[in-house]
């Protein structure tokens, strides 16, 4: 009986240690000839260790996770007979799959001058074979945190090891919170590279969107409306709703510009560019810019000058469902006059929307936000109050709106959401 002792094989260039991903073997286990003993990664790959030999497994080198140094005892196997009728000697041999590549080979002895200590192994008789520390001032690591302090461009060698001179994923958190304002960016998931090729709707979006750029010269306008009696009155519209739809804020507003545009017809318009002809419309076809799971879409809102509120929020509910679950026919996504495009709660400050050509405007209520602001106190001076103010955008076609034109429009409606019983007056 005899004692082979399997040293991890140089299984790369450069490579000076190895990590334990996987055991095989335990210490009782016979193995076989080319048996899998380990799995083990380097910087480069996941390599599968193979037994040279038949026998008894009496010691491992440590558990999943550890580090092994190239040349070093990986495990400890009793063989029959004499140690020397062992192949490959005491160094022992490998065969190890990387990627596509099989490597086959055994490591020489290594020089006992250079060779690096190995980690503890535990044996049969739980007796430790004495390990001993490193004596070069190589920087020890697993691949994981190579790799990570390679993604987040930080040198291992200015890393301050916490304990028992390896560096962990914590030294990493350390150094990066002591080390933020010398240029490393913060830790983050790292996404995955696509080709997306762009096909259906989203190729049709980028068409419009691209042709409206291109030909429109677009302005934009913002104004800043105090809408906190008229999320007073939506609220007390919604308590006695029965089964009606809830009233969000859309349809008040789609109210509101329905109102403002006889005195507007600039703006419910269309622009046909071949023709150099502008064409007004007396009823309005509201665009409502609805995202789906494909992309944009505009299903239209047909005469909604001439529906209530109730009818309006119906609408709104109906169409968009329609856009989001394939169902909206071709008419109802055609023929807008004018478009608005809101992002509810995502709003934002201030938007510039792109034109949906044709068309020659496009409104954007954006987010409401609450402010203190100076208020009348009916004694002839002012107080401060909390107040709900929203802001609204516009963008418009220069070529067929001018800039008085869109400002006047917008001060309009504003006055008609800071004044919302004017609304509901014939």
């Amino acid at each position: 009986m005899g004692k082979f002792t399997f040293n991890l094989p140089d299984i790369g260039e450069g490579i000076a240690e190895a990590e334990i991903v996987t055991w095989h073997v335990k210490v009782g286990d016979r193995i076989e000839e080319d048996d899998k003993i380990a799995d083990v990664m380097t910087d480069k790959a996941t390599v599968e260790m193979e037994s040279p030999v038949s026998g008894v497994v009496v010691a491992v080198a440590g558990e999943e996770g550890d580090m092994v140094a190239i040349g070093s005892a990986l495990v400890v196997i009793e063989v029959e007979g004499d140690v020397e009728d062992a192949p490959g000697s005491s160094t022992g041999s490998a065969r190890a799959d990387v990627v596509e590549d099989t490597i086959s080979q055994v490591a020489p002895a290594p020089d006992p001058a250079l060779q690096t200590p190995i980690p503890t192994l535990k044996t049969a008789q739980a007796e430790p074979v004495e390990a001993l520390m490193p004596t070069h001032g190589k920087v020890l690591a697993s691949p994981a945190v190579r790799q990570r302090a390679s993604d987040l461009a930080i040198d291992l060698a200015q890393v301050k090891p916490a304990e028992d001179g390896r560096i962990r994923h914590a030294d990493l958190d350390a150094f990066l919170s002591y080390n933020a304002a010398s240029g490393f960016r913060a830790a983050g998931t790292k996404g995955v590279d696509q080709t997306i090729k762009v096909i259906g709707l989203r190729r049709r979006i980028a068409e419009n969107m691209a042709a409206s750029k291109r030909s429109i010269p677009h302005f934009s306008y913002v104004e800043e409306c105090d809408v906190t009696a008229l999320e007073a009155m939506r609220a007390q519209l919604n308590s006695a709703r029965g089964n009606r739809p809830k009233l969000t804020m859309l349809p008040l507003l789609i109210a509101a510009i329905c109102r403002a545009l006889p005195d507007f017809p600039m703006l419910n318009a269309r622009y046909d560019d071949e023709a150099g002809v502008v064409q007004r419309f007396g009823a309005v076809h509201l665009g409502m810019a609805a995202q789906t799971d494909g992309g944009l879409m505009v299903p239209v809102i047909r005469d909604a000058q001439d529906k209530n509120l109730w009818q309006i929020a119906a609408e709104i509910v109906r169409l968009a469902e329609a856009a989001r679950n394939g169902s909206a026919t071709s008419a109802e996504l055609s023929g807008s006059t004018l478009t608005i495009t809101s992002l509810g709660p995502l709003g934002g400050v201030a938007t510039t929307p792109v034109i949906n050509r044709p068309e020659v405007a496009i409104i954007g209520p954006n987010r409401i936000i609450e402010r203190p602001m100076f208020v009348p106190d009916g004694m002839g001076g002012e107080r401060i109050e909390k107040r709900k103010l929203m802001n609204i955008s516009i963008s418009c076609d220069h070529r067929v709106v001018d800039g008085w034109d869109a400002a006047s429009f917008v001060q309009a409606v504003k006055k008609l959401i800071e004044t919302p019983v004017l609304l509901l007056a014939d």
